[in-house]
């Protein structure tokens, strides 16, 4: 049987606020909620705001990362969030997004990372 090391949603969220997703500050703070709403343990956060709008960042978590780049006129987010393991649940973070952008919809794909056949014990060389 065939076991993956990860879950990586991509998803589309649409009919989103302009105020929220120009806005650095708060796109980076729902973001590390959203990891934290998921029960991922954040270690990295890094964001950027363009001129004349549009954020990017990254949330780097434990168990792999949450990114997203924001198109505020189009009130457009291109989410993905990648967990390992089984205690992290993409899910959840991309329903908190898609609430906290104010968000009209949200379309999501996802895909199993690391498809093993023949799962070995790790080891620390």
């Amino acid at each position: 049987m065939a076991n993956s090391l990860g879950r990586h949603v991509l998803a589309e969220i649409y009919g989103c606020s302009f105020d929220i997703l120009n806005d650095r500050e708060k796109v980076e703070a729902i973001m590390v909620n959203a990891a934290l709403e998921a029960g991922a343990e954040v270690r990295e956060v890094v964001f950027h705001k363009f001129s004349p709008q549009g954020v990017s960042g990254v949330v780097v978590i434990s168990e792999s990362h949450l990114a997203i780049h924001t198109w505020p006129e189009l009130g457009y987010a291109a989410v993905d969030v990648f967990t390992c393991g089984d205690r992290v649940n993409p899910w959840d973070a991309c329903n908190f997004l898609t609430d906290h952008f104010k968000a009209g919809h949200m379309t999501a794909t996802e895909m199993k990372r690391g498809i093993v056949e023949d799962p070995k014990e790790a080891v620390n060389l």
